[in-house]
């Protein structure tokens, strides 16, 4: 899945869409693009310093209008590695706790950087062979 693809599947397609699974590339992309947009937002505000309230509202607002996309994406790469999406519950529940947030974000990325299981799991088909999905219940 290419970078537009990967954007547009997370906004427009499965902007608050839980169920499902999401492919190693479909999280990154649209992480970095999350990411690169709060960073050069974040440069212009300091550079600026006279539209610094109306960049940081704007970059208040792309957080707030990104949260439930983040959350989503999140929850369906878990469903790929064949996780509940509780434990992303667990994770931010675990960012809050001094000494563990650490271990909890390390470990958070490590399960989003692995690969997700091959062929169907108990939540959906395989996002990146779907021909063998087919093979499996035909």
């Amino acid at each position: 899945m290419g970078f537009k693809e990967a954007v547009r599947t997370v906004l427009t397609e499965k902007y608050a869409t839980f169920s499902g699974r999401a492919s190693r590339s479909e999280y990154w992309w649209f992480q970095l693009l999350f990411h690169a947009v709060l960073l050069c937002g974040s440069l212009i505000s300091m550079l600026i310093a006279a539209t610094t309230w109306n960049t940081a509202i704007g970059l208040m607002i792309l957080v707030i209008a990104t949260l439930l996309p983040q959350i989503a994406v999140a929850v369906r790469r878990l469903h790929d590695r064949n996780l509940s999406g509780w434990w992303y519950l667990g994770f931010v529940i675990a960012w809050f706790i001094p000494y563990l947030n650490l271990l909890a974000i390390i470990a958070l990325i490590v399960l989003f950087a692995f690969p997700g299981t091959k062929g169907p799991n108990r939540f959906g088909p395989d996002p990146l062979n779907p021909q063998s999905n087919a093979e499996v219940f035909a």
